[in-house]
């Protein structure tokens, strides 16, 4: 399942309800939705060589930034799908470094746009289908099972989305940064 953007782009500025999903989830998902299109927009056309470019004042490129964006999907796949302490989990040691920026494991370098495109698009999917399966009801649960952390899912989901535009902010300041930086070489 691929996000539900509306094709028509007359209505990718609305919230309706979505066949689906329940209320509540299918709004939620419509807002995850047109994040998740302006992400894709923010990196359109980015060259490979420039994912890994830290100019001066950054401390995180825009290939950590989109890792960072998909192991939060995942870490919420454990955590509010299936109520388990994402970092007790051997499941999400491969990001872990992805989730803390490199703090708790390896830094994100090295893979291409298409892989990490590929990995937002997965972690995504998972995510869409996991929401189909759930009610309004299940949303306003409250999660336990990671220390003492109690949001309900409705916030975990909602955190997904405003943290993505968060980074897809940081991303579009990252990318006129490596772009002063192109031109000022190019003098």
């Amino acid at each position: 399942m691929t996000d539900p953007q509306p094709a028509d782009p007359s209505r990718w500025f609305r919230i309706e309800a979505q066949p689906e999903y329940t209320p509540h989830i299918g709004a939620l998902v419509q807002m995850m939705s047109y994040a998740r299109m302006t992400t894709l927009q923010a990196v359109e056309d980015i060259p490979d060589e420039e994912l890994d470019s830290l100019p001066a004042g950054f401390s995180n490129s825009i290939g950590m930034l989109l890792a960072h964006i998909a192991a939060l999907d995942r870490l919420y796949h454990l955590f509010s799908f299936r109520g388990v302490n994402p970092y007790a989990a051997t499941e999400f040691t491969p990001f872990r470094g992805a989730m803390s920026f490199g703090k708790r494991g390896e830094r994100v370098t090295g893979r291409t746009l298409k892989e990490l495109l590929s990995e937002l698009e997965h972690s995504r999917a998972v995510t869409l289908h996991e929401l189909t399966q759930r009610d309004d009801t299940w949303l306003l649960g409250i999660l336990t099972g990671w220390d003492d952390f109690h949001p309900n899912h409705y916030w975990a989901w909602f955190h997904v989305m405003e943290d993505e535009l968060s980074h897809r902010g940081q991303i579009r300041v990252l990318r006129k940064a490596l772009k002063r930086q192109r031109e000022a070489a190019a003098e």
